[in-house]
């Protein structure tokens, strides 16, 4: 058992100069009959009632006691559990890119990316997950969590339209993007962390190249899983180029780096052309990275007040009870 408040403990302190006025007080009590000796009384039994002439004083420091340890509020300690679970830190790192509204997965790459890492993230609840998003720049959306449903309206509000706003640089940096990740996972005390990085494109913007972050990530003991996102068909619906709000652009894949980051990192790499390989992807991802340890979980803690005030009801009543019977007393 332990106490919220401990403070209030201190109170119990009160109880030793109330004892002291008592004792003091009840030595210089005036008799309640005058004889001019106690001679005839020496051989008379001493009964109950006299035996037991200070429970009332005593039942009021029950119950005084019994206040003070309600007021700290007891509460009932439960024993820690070891628990072994499943649990990793992940970043994913998503390529935003306005590359990524094109339709041949449905409705559209990003749309069917987020879809599949929403499922992901949902079978994952024991993980640490981040989320980086990239196009010609790159920033942390959301740092390494287990709030997931936070998580999840993040990935969810993701999405090209800032690109196509202005608000960050079109293009492909995916050596920047896999950087951004990489160094949220550096402080991680984990024995497995991964980024699983998904674009559509090669990289064609950012100070850091894909490689050098390869080896950064290399170094820290991450693993990278790349995914390539999208077929290499062109739309002939729109006359062999991709269109959205505008906007023109050929498809082009670099295979050969995705598979350099995953071979350097001891990852592997995947392409999705449909969204159906890219959910088996995240699949077999997940069926990889199962790291167990064990945590200590303590249980909920419950109030425990209720026997002690009851002790002290009881006590207090009982001593109101025997002032004005058995002892009570005449003026």
């Amino acid at each position: 058992m332990e106490f919220l408040n401990k403070e209030y403990l201190l109170l119990l302190l009160l109880l030793v100069p109330y004892v002291v006025w008592y004792i003091l007080c009840h030595k210089k009590r005036v008799p309640s009959m005058t004889t001019s000796g106690t001679y005839a009384y020496i051989k008379t039994p001493v009964t109950w009632r006299l035996r037991l002439i200070h429970l009332p004083m005593m039942l009021k420091c029950i119950a005084y006691a019994m206040l003070v340890i309600v007021l700290a509020r007891p509460q009932s300690k439960m024993p820690w559990d070891n628990d072994e679970v499943n649990g990793i830190d992940i970043m994913l790192a998503m390529d935003i890119s306005t590359s990524m509204l094109a339709n041949d997965l449905y409705p559209n790459r990003m749309e069917a990316a987020k879809g599949v890492a929403e499922e992901f993230i949902s079978d994952r609840s024991n993980d640490n997950i981040g989320l980086t998003i990239f196009a010609g720049e790159a920033f942390t959306q959301c740092p390494m969590t287990t709030d997931h449903a936070s998580l999840l309206n993040l990935i969810h509000s993701a999405s090209p339209d800032i690109v196509v706003k202005g608000l960050i640089k079109d293009g492909t940096a995916i050596g920047m993007g896999l950087t951004t990740a990489v160094a949220r996972l550096k402080n991680s005390k984990t024995k497995s962390k991964i980024v699983i990085l998904l674009t559509d494109g090669s990289n064609n913007s950012g100070d850091i190249s894909p490689l050098t972050a390869a080896q950064m990530a290399k170094s820290l003991g991450i693993r990278v899983y790349t995914i390539g996102v999208g077929s290499d068909k062109q739309d002939t619906r729109s006359g062999g180029v991709l269109k959205h709000f505008g906007l023109n652009f050929v498809p082009e894949f670099d295979t050969a780096t995705l598979e350099e980051i995953a071979t350097t990192t001891d990852g592997c790499f995947y392409r999705a052309t449909n969204t159906d390989e890219l959910s088996e992807i995240y699949k077999e991802i997940d069926k990889l990275e199962k790291t167990k340890f064990s945590v200590q979980q303590r249980g909920r803690k419950y109030d425990y007040y209720q026997p002690f005030a009851v002790v002290g009801l009881l006590s207090l009543l009982l001593s109101i009870l025997l002032k004005i019977t058995v002892y009570r007393t005449i003026p």
